[in-house]
């Protein structure tokens, strides 16, 4: 499986997430919260990080999903 960090970013036509290293989006949302909750779901289920930056590109927040029983908090 391949545990690649989800990237939630801005898009032209809205929010995209993109996994970390991929020349292209995995899928655009129109709102942040869509792309949240479906990056959410992808590293879930690639037991990866979920990286979610603001519209100046910067992280503003993260959540692990690894299989690590004691996770950082955040």
């Amino acid at each position: 499986m391949n545990k690649r960090n989800q990237h939630i970013t801005p898009h032209k036509e809205g929010w995209q997430i993109r996994g970390a290293g991929a020349q292209r989006a995995t899928s655009v949302h129109r709102t942040q919260a869509e792309a949240i909750d479906r990056g959410r779901e992808i590293s879930q289920n690639q037991e990866s990080e979920l990286l979610i930056h603001g519209r100046n590109g910067r992280i503003r927040a993260r959540g692990s999903h690894g299989s690590d029983p004691y996770p950082p908090k955040g």
